[in-house]
Order: structure tokens, then C-alpha cells, then sequence
């Protein structure tokens, strides 16, 4: 194959790999301005409303500890092409949903096929295109994981106001067509793996213990944090999984292959990639939170204010995927985590009277310190690990960072709400505003602590590359 077959081929495979990941992630955050309509439309309450998003979530938590074996018997190509074909499809059940309780059940079958889209499309990265490309290939695929939950609300709002709820779900339809189409013509057929036996009581445990925690973190808020239901859940999650781990170390043909944590640059990437999920997603709540409630914009203000953050994360990934190669993860993660630090210690003394062109300023530099750790962190973390096991790495971090955005979300609202009831209990503020301002600076405060752990984790990264084998060349 010569090279302009090979760089047309590229971007043939990339095209599909991005609008894929990009519509899987995209639908979990553009269905939320479409509730008020939804609940008109059916007649129902925010309650059960909420579970078109709720329902979303666990499915794609569920899923992604399976994906790496149904990847490795299926081949990642026919995976692929299932995934694509299950969430068009889904897409369009949820079109002519009949009631509110047909088109929870859909959204949560789409959810399984979208769970499944994010650790494939990561993994074909690493399995289809050759080791000088990885890097900036991963720049791509982080543009469109990043990008889809900051436009969201901004792009589900146009939608909703001008075409109605379901346009939400008819904008999947032509692209994963033609997502289809693009996989089954250009991604090479390959399986790394010989055939082996499904380890159904593996799958038993790691659903249910999967089901269990993000259903605590999810509803932890509503619940209580201290509630016979909310502990009883996360109790018997963690037990589950503890149980699923000991089993799939023992057994010979494993569901989840933990062997991957053999790698040292894996479990390193693995904990920052973590801390810096628990950074996006401090700032994905807080800050609308803080321009709805305390500065009273609308939502679609709120996106605007959020997009110009979106922009330079679409204009950093590619670019820092063109870096990684000349100057390693190191420099770049360890540039960004002082970013991230910096800017949320700024938002951590935002007041009742904060411009608005101050706090879109504070969104853009946290956006930029996100960008530079998210595609290096992935890409040290997939590129020690072998093909062989490439599947289950990615299938591991996806679930790590399903689980940590429910738990995110979940503590850091229950923190707002606490610390706001404290401050108007103990007379510390006039006003509810001025509560609520004290409440979220506490949080983004949490925040930093957080993001500051990272700092000497990152030296970590500063190990000798190691040459990866088993990739397949275009």
C-alpha cells in the first residue's frame, strides 16, 4: 500500500472512529435540555424523566468491563460494526418511542451499544494503525470526548428549540450509517486472540457489582449518603467486584484480562487519568451550577459561556497529539496538572458578583490544562501494553472513568449541598446566593486537593519508552 493510500485510509478509519466516539459520548449530555418537553409530552415527572440520562449511564458503566473479551472473539472490527448498528438502530426506537417507559428502555439499550463504542474505538487505535501515528490519532479521539459534553446542552437546546426532542436521536441515524459503511469497507479484519470460554459467573458478578455502585453513586444524593439504601448498594458493589477480581486472577480463561496492571506505566496513567476525570467533572457540575443558580443565566447562556473552553480543547488535542512523540507525556501532563491546579484554585474564590468574562476565562485555561493531560495520559497508558491485551486496558480505563464521573457527580453535589446548608445555618451568609457561592468554593477547593495529588504522581511518567509489538500496519 503506498502512502497516500495509507494516509486516505487514515482518515477514512479516523472519520468513523470519531464520529462514532463522538455520538456515543454526545448522548449522554444532549438529552438533558429535552426533558421539560419529554415530561410534557408524556405527562410525566423529572423523576422518572431523569432516568433517560440515569438509565444511559449505567448502561455504558455496565457494559465496559466486557468489551475487551467480546472484542477479542468477535474481532474489534465486528464489534465494531454491532456497536454502530445497535445504537442507529436504538436511535430509531427511540424516535417512535410510545410512552415515557419505551423510550427509557430504548435509551438504555442504546446506552449498551454506546458503551461498548468508547473502548472499541480506543482500542482499534491501537490494534489498526501503526505505532508512529498512535499519538495523534489519540489527539483526534480525545477531541471527540472531550468536545461532546461540553457542546451538548449548547447543541441539544438548538435541536430541541428548533426541531423538537427527537432530533436528538435522528442526527445518530445518518452518521452511524455512514460510520457503518466506512468500518465494514476500510478497518482490516483481525482477532489477536484464540477462542476461549465465557466466564458466565465472572459476567454475573461484574454486571451486578458494576449495577450496584453507579446506581449508589447515581442516586447517593437523593438517597442520602448515610441511607440503609445507598450503603447497602455500595457495600454489596464493592464486595461483588472484590469477588470478581480474586476469580479472574485464578481462572484461566478470565473475562477481564487484569494482567494489563503488570504494566507499570499502565497503573501510573490509570490513577492520573483518573484524577484528572474527577477535575473535568468537578468543573462540568460546578460551573453551570454557579452561572444558573448564583449569576441566574439561562442554559443557553451558560453553554455559550462554556464554548469558548470547548474550542480550545477541539483546537489543543490534534496539537498535542503531534507533540507526544517529540517530547513525551511527561512535560505535557505535568504542564497541564499545574493548569488544572491553578485555574481551580482561582474558581475556588469566585464570589456573588464574578464577571462572567472572568469565570469563561478560568473555564478556558482548566479546558486547556484537561486537553494537555488527556490524550498523553491514554496514550502512555495503551502504549505500554501489549496488543494482546490492548482490549481489555481500554475496557478497563473506560469503566474507571464511568464509575469515577457517576462517583464525581454524585459526592460533589451532595459537598454543594451540605456545605450551602452549613453557611446558612451557621449565619456565615446573608443570602442563599451568597450560601451557595460559599458551598461551590468549598467543592472547587476539594478540587484542587485533588488535582494537587497529581503533581508528584506525574514523575512517574518519566520512564524509557518501551517498543510496542503487535500491530497491525495499514
Amino acid at each position: 500500500m503506498n502512502t497516500d493510500d495509507k494516509s486516505s485510509s487514515f482518515w477514512l478509519i479516523m472519520s468513523a472512529v470519531f464520529f462514532g466516539n463522538f455520538l456515543a459520548v454526545l448522548s449522554i449530555t444532549t438529552i438533558n435540555v429535552a426533558f421539560p418537553v419529554v415530561m410534557e409530552q408524556f405527562h410525566t415527572t423529572l423523576s422518572t424523566t431523569q432516568w433517560l440520562m440515569a438509565g444511559y449511564l449505567l448502561a455504558t458503566g455496565i457494559i465496559a468491563p466486557i468489551v475487551g473479551y467480546m472484542g477479542d472473539q468477535l474481532s474489534y472490527k465486528r464489534l465494531f460494526v454491532l456497536a454502530l448498528t445497535g445504537f442507529t438502530l436504538s436511535s430509531l426506537l427511540c424516535i417512535v418511542a410510545w410512552n415515557i417507559e419505551s423510550l427509557i428502555a430504548f435509551r438504555i439499550t442504546q446506552g449498551v451499544f454506546g458503551g461498548m463504542i468508547i473502548p472499541i474505538t480506543m482500542t482499534i487505535i491501537y490494534q489498526v494503525f501503526p505505532r508512529e501515528r498512535q499519538a495523534y490519532a489519540m489527539g483526534l479521539w480525545s477531541l471527540a470526548s472531550m468536545l461532546a459534553p461540553v457542546i451538548g446542552p449548547t447543541l441539544g437546546g438548538w435541536l430541541v428549540q428548533y426541531f423538537g426532542w427527537k432530533s436528538i436521536f435522528i442526527l445518530n441515524v445518518p452518521i452511524g450509517l455512514i460510520s457503518i459503511v466506512i468500518v465494514s469497507k476500510f478497518i482490516p479484519y483481525y482477532r489477536l486472540t484464540a477462542k476461549k470460554t465465557f466466564d458466565f459467573l465472572g459476567f454475573l458478578t461484574v454486571v451486578a457489582g458494576s449495577s450496584f455502585l453507579l446506581l449508589s453513586f447515581s442516586n447517593g444524593n437523593n438517597w442520602g449518603w448515610g441511607s440503609w439504601k445507598t450503603l447497602s448498594l455500595l457495600l454489596s458493589g464493592i464486595l461483588l467486584l472484590l469477588l470478581f477480581i480474586k476469580r479472574e486472577l485464578r481462572i484461566p480463561s478470565p473475562l477481564l484480562q487484569l494482567k494489563v496492571f503488570k504494566f507499570r506505566r499502565f497503573r501510573y496513567s490509570l490513577i492520573l487519568n483518573c484524577i484528572v476525570t474527577i477535575s473535568l467533572y468537578t468543573g462540568t457540575l460546578l460551573v453551570p451550577l454557579y452561572l444558573q443558580t448564583v449569576l441566574k443565566l439561562s442554559p443557553m447562556d451558560t453553554g455559550l459561556i462554556m464554548l469558548p473552553g470547548a474550542i480550545v480543547m477541539a483546537a489543543a488535542s490534534p496539537i498535542v497529539g503531534k507533540f507526544y512523540d517529540r517530547i513525551g507525556p511527561f512535560r505535557l501532563v505535568i504542564t497541564g496538572v499545574i493548569i488544572i491546579v491553578a485555574a481551580t484554585l482561582a474558581f475556588s474564590g469566585i464570589g456573588t458578583q464574578t464577571s462572567v468574562m472572568y469565570i469563561a476565562l478560568l473555564q478556558l485555561i482548566r479546558c486547556l490544562g484537561i486537553a494537555l493531560c488527556n490524550m498523553p495520559l491514554t496514550n502512555a497508558a495503551m502504549s505500554a501494553v501489549s496488543s494482546e491485551y490492548s482490549g481489555h486496558a481500554s475496557s478497563i480505563t473506560n469503566w474507571a472513568r464511568q464509575g469515577l464521573a457517576s462517583l464525581s457527580i454524585g459526592i460533589f453535589s451532595a459537598l454543594v449541598v451540605s456545605r450551602t446548608s452549613h453557611y446558612m445555618d451557621a449565619g456565615a451568609a446573608a443570602t442563599q446566593r451568597a450560601a451557595t457561592t460559599m458551598g461551590i468554593d468549598d467543592v472547587f477547593m476539594i478540587g484542587t486537593m485533588v488535582a494537587v495529588v497529581a503533581i508528584p504522581l506525574t514523575f512517574l511518567l518519566r520512564v524509557k519508552k518501551k517498543k510496542s509489538t503487535g500491530h497491525v500496519a495499514l
